[in-house]
């Protein structure tokens, strides 16, 4: 896979891919949308952070770059890529149960805080991409 030159786009899928890991220098895109709501990109080789309609989403560090984002109120579905490992921060719902999966491995169930915010750690590299699925209990 590949960084996201335009910084966010709406996939051919109906998925929505974004971030660039490879920029120097911080970048940011307002006001894209994506089926009727509005989203924010800021993205560089240190952060990438996504929000939609002024809410947070998603954020890694270092910078990544997000394929084939998809959520609903079960699941969460991306494919993470990067230049070395990662921390990401998705926003689900708050004090509810996940399980979670990366690259099809069951990896155990995580509690999201009082703030919605769950924190997984992704081995990333040499243009690996890892796949994370988060499915509510």
């Amino acid at each position: 896979m590949a960084v996201i030159e335009e910084l966010i786009r709406e996939e051919e899928t109906g998925a929505l891919s974004f971030g660039n890991y490879e920029l120097a220098e911080k970048t940011k895109q307002d006001g894209f949308i994506y089926n009727g709501d509005s989203y924010k990109i800021k993205t560089f080789n240190e952060i990438t952070k996504l929000e939609k309609n002024g809410n947070f989403v998603y954020e890694s560090v270092p910078g990544t770059t997000v394929h084939d984002f998809m959520a609903n109120d079960q699941k969460v579905m991306l494919k993470v890529e990067g230049k070395e490992d990662a921390s990401v921060t998705l926003e689900l719902e708050p004090e509810k149960e996940y399980k979670v999966h990366i690259d099809g491995v069951y990896v155990g169930k995580m509690l999201a805080n009082l703030g919605g915010k769950i924190n997984l750690s992704v081995e990333l590299g040499d243009g690996k991409t890892v796949e994370i699925v988060i499915e509510k209990q």
